[in-house]
C-alpha cells in the first residue's frame, strides 16, 4: 500500500462521521446477519463489543492499515453520500467488479484447499473481500499474465512509529527493507509470516508473496489452520480477526464478504476499481491511533520591566507561567507487563515417528514480581531438521494465556525423522527472551511379533518351501506400522549369527542369501517374506525376526527326505480259462 500512500492522502479524507453512518447503514441493511447476528458490530456510540479470542497466530499483516471503503448499499439502495470533499464514501456497480486474473487466483485457492483441507469450508468470497480490504484486489488487478504485481504493494514501514515494530526479518528479499519488515504484495503478509505461510499457488516452484496464485493460496491455508471450519460463525470470526485483530477490520472483511457472496463479475486486469480511504489516513470507519502532540499553550507574556518595590509601588507583578500540559498516556496492555517467560511444568517430549506427542508444551508468561499474566498472546515455533508439525500441518502456532497465565500449544504431531527438534515460545509484539523446548521422535518400534499361521514350514532337500512366512508387528495392541525389521537364518538360539548351510533366500540374480536387511511393515502391520528355499541339508533350522526396538521371533523351518517310497503297480490278475 506504500506505493500509493500519498496519492490516495491526497484524493481527500472522507469525514469518520459519514464513515460511521455508512457502516450502521451497512449492519442494517446488508451485512451478515442482520436479522439478530452481532458480528461483532459496535454496540454503543464509540465503543466496541468484546473482541472474539483469535487462538491462532493473530499476525498474517503485523495488523498493517487497511482500505475501510465499504461496498455499496444495496437495500434499499441510496445513491452515495459524498463527503465535504466530495469524495463518496461507497461506490456504484463497478465495485462488484474483480480483475480478472485475481478473480481467478480466488477460485483456484478455493478449490485446491476444498480437496486439501475440506472441513475448512473456504468461500473464495472470503479471499476477495480480504483482498478488497488489504490491497484493492491487487491495486486494481495491475498484474501480468502470470499473476505477479506489476510493482511492490507495500505497507508502512513497520518501525513502531504508529504501528507495530517489526524489525527486518527477510534482509529486504519482499519489501526492499534492510532494517523494518513492511507488508508485501496483494494480500499483504509480513515477511517473518510469510516465511512459514507462504505456497506455491501456480506451480512454478517459487513461493511469492508479490504473485497473487501463491498469496491467495497462502491466506486461504492461513486461514484454515487451527482445524477452523469457516461455514461456522465463530471460527469464520477468529480466522479473520487472527489475520488482521481489529474489531473494525472484522466488520469491513464480513461486509465485502456478503457483497460478493450475492453476484460478482471479472473486468479487465489493471481496470478494478481501487479504494481510497484507510484506516490510518483519518478517513476510514476505525482510524489507526497515531501518536497524540500535547496542545500548545499561547506564549507566556512579557514580564513588567518596572519591577514591584518593597511595600509596594508602581511596578505591576508578572503572572505565573501556565503549567506545560501533560501528555496523554496510553494505558498499559497484559502484553506491556510480561517481564518473562517461563516453562509451566512440561513434561519430557517423545513420540515414536508418525505418532502424537502425548505431552504438550506449557509457557507461562509472568511479570517482573513472578506474578501470572493473562490473556498475552505466545507464539510457538517449531524448528530443526524435522518433519514435525502442530496437530493440523502448521509449523507456528500463537495461543493465548489463560486466567494463570499458561498458554499450552496445540499437540505435536511427529514425522518420519528421528532425532531431537527444538519448539520456541515467543511473547507476540515484545522483545522478551523465549524459552526453548526440546522435542525428541524416535525410531517405529512394535512389542509384539507373530507369525499368521500355524502351518508348519517344511520342504525336502534341494526343493523349495510350499509356504511363505508371514508375520504381524503390534505396539501397545495397535498396528506396528513402517516398522524396520530384519530376517536372519541363524545358527542356535544361542548363537545368533548367520548359518552357512541350511534354508536360504535368493537375491535379484538368484544367488543363495540368509540375511534380509531393510524389511518394514506395512500399513496393517503385516510384513510377508520371500520364498525360502532348502539346500541338501536335512534338519531344523531356525529363522530370527527382529524389528526395530529389539522384539524378536524365532520360526522353526524342517527340511527332511520324503519317507513314502513309490510301491510296486499289482500285478494283472491272470484270465480264466475258458
Amino acid at each position: 500500500m506504500a506505493a500509493h500512500f500519498g496519492r490516495r492522502l491526497r484524493k481527500g479524507a472522507a469525514t469518520t462521521a459519514v464513515a460511521a453512518a455508512a457502516v450502521a447503514a451497512l449492519s442494517a441493511s446488508q451485512a451478515p446477519g442482520a436479522t439478530g447476528e452481532d458480528h461483532g458490530r459496535q454496540t454503543t456510540a464509540g465503543a466496541s463489543a468484546p473482541v472474539p479470542d483469535a487462538t491462532s497466530d493473530g499476525n498474517a499483516t503485523g495488523n498493517s492499515p487497511y482500505y475501510t471503503d465499504l461496498p455499496p448499499l444495496n437495500s434499499p439502495r441510496p445513491s452515495p453520500s459524498p463527503t465535504s470533499a466530495g469524495t463518496p464514501v461507497a461506490t456504484g456497480d463497478a465495485e462488484a467488479g474483480i480483475p480478472a486474473t485475481v478473480l481467478d487466483a480466488y477460485k483456484k485457492a478455493e478449490a485446491e484447499l476444498r480437496s486439501a483441507k475440506p472441513g475448512c469450508n473456504l468461500p473464495w468470497q472470503l479471499l476477495a473481500a480480504i483482498g478488497k480490504v488489504e490491497s484493492g484486489q491487487a491495486d486494481g488487478g495491475r498484474v501480468d499474465a502470470d499473476g505477479t504485481t506489476i510493482g511492490r504493494i507495500l505497507g508502512p514501514v513497520l518501525d513502531g512509529n504508529g504501528f507495530a515494530l517489526v524489525k527486518d526479518t527477510d534482509h529486504g528479499e519482499y519489501d526492499g527493507n534492510t532494517e523494518y519488515d513492511q507488508a508485501v504484495g496483494p494480500m499483504q503478509f509480513i515477511p517473518s509470516t510469510w516465511a512459514w505461510a507462504g505456497r506455491d499457488g501456480n506451480g512454478d516452484g517459487n513461493k511469492d508473496p508479490n504473485n497473487v496464485y501463491d498469496a491467495a493460496l497462502a491466506a486461504g491455508d492461513y486461514l484454515c489452520r487451527n482445524g477452523w471450519d469457516l461455514s461456522r460463525e465463530d471460527d469464520l470470526h477468529s480466522a479473520i480477526l487472527s489475520y488482521n485483530n481489529s474489531q473494525d477490520y472484522l466488520n469491513t472483511v464480513l461486509s465485502w464478504l456478503e457483497y460478493y457472496r450475492k453476484g460478482t463479475h471479472s473486468v479487465p486486469n489493471g481496470t478494478g476499481s481501487v479504494p481510497g480511504h484507510r484506516s490510518d489516513d483519518g478517513s476510514g470507519h476505525s482510524p489507526s491511533p497515531k501518536p497524540s502532540n500535547p496542545p500548545q499553550t499561547e506564549p507566556d507574556p512579557k514580564p513588567d520591566p518596572k519591577p514591584s518595590k518593597p511595600g509596594g509601588g508602581s511596578g505591576t507583578p508578572s503572572p505565573k507561567p501556565p503549567k506545560p500540559p501533560v501528555p496523554p498516556t496510553t494505558p498499559q496492555t497484559p502484553t506491556d507487563t510480561v517481564d518473562h517467560l517461563k516453562n509451566a511444568d512440561t513434561a519430557q517430549l517423545t513420540a515414536m515417528a508418525g505418532h502424537a506427542f502425548t505431552e504438550r508444551i506449557g509457557t507461562r508468561a509472568e511479570t517482573k514480581a513472578d506474578k501470572s499474566v493473562a490473556k498475552v498472546r505466545i507464539r510457538f515455533t517449531i524448528s530443526g531438521d524435522t518433519d514435525a508439525t502442530f496437530t493440523g500441518g502448521e509449523t507456528v502456532a500463537t495461543v493465548t494465556t489463560d486466567a494463570q497465565g499458561v498458554a499450552l500449544a496445540p499437540a505435536l504431531q511427529a514425522g518420519e525423522k528421528t532425532g531431537d527438534f527444538k519448539v520456541t515460545a515467543t511473547v507476540v509484539g515484545r522483545s522478551v527472551k523465549g524459552v526453548d523446548y526440546t522435542a525428541t521422535v524416535t525410531e517405529r518400534v512394535a512389542d509384539t511379533l507373530t507369525r499368521t499361521s500355524d502351518t508348519p514350514l517344511t520342504c525336502t532337500p534341494g526343493g523349495e518351501f510350499a509356504d511363505q512366512v508371514q508375520v504381524k508387528a503390534t505396539y501397545k495392541g495397535a498396528v506396528a506400522d513402517k516398522v524396520a525389521t530384519t530376517a536372519t537364518l541363524i545358527k542356535s538360539p544361542l548363537d545368533t549369527s548367520e548359518n552357512d548351510k541350511g534354508p536360504y533366500f535368493k537375491d535379484k540374480n538368484g544367488k543363495p542369501v540368509r540375511t534380509l536387511d531393510g524389511l518394514q511393515t506395512d500399513a496393517k502391520g503385516l510384513l510377508t517374506l520371500p520364498k525360502l528355499y532348502a539346500d541338501d541339508n536335512t534338519g531344523t533350522f531356525l529363522l530370527r525376526i527382529t524389528t526395530a526396538g529389539g522384539t524378536t521371533l524365532t520360526v522353526e523351518l524342517k527340511v527332511a527326505a520324503d519317507d513314502t517310497s513309490a510301491s510296486p503297480s499289482p500285478s494283472p490278475s491272470p484270465s480264466a480259462s475258458s
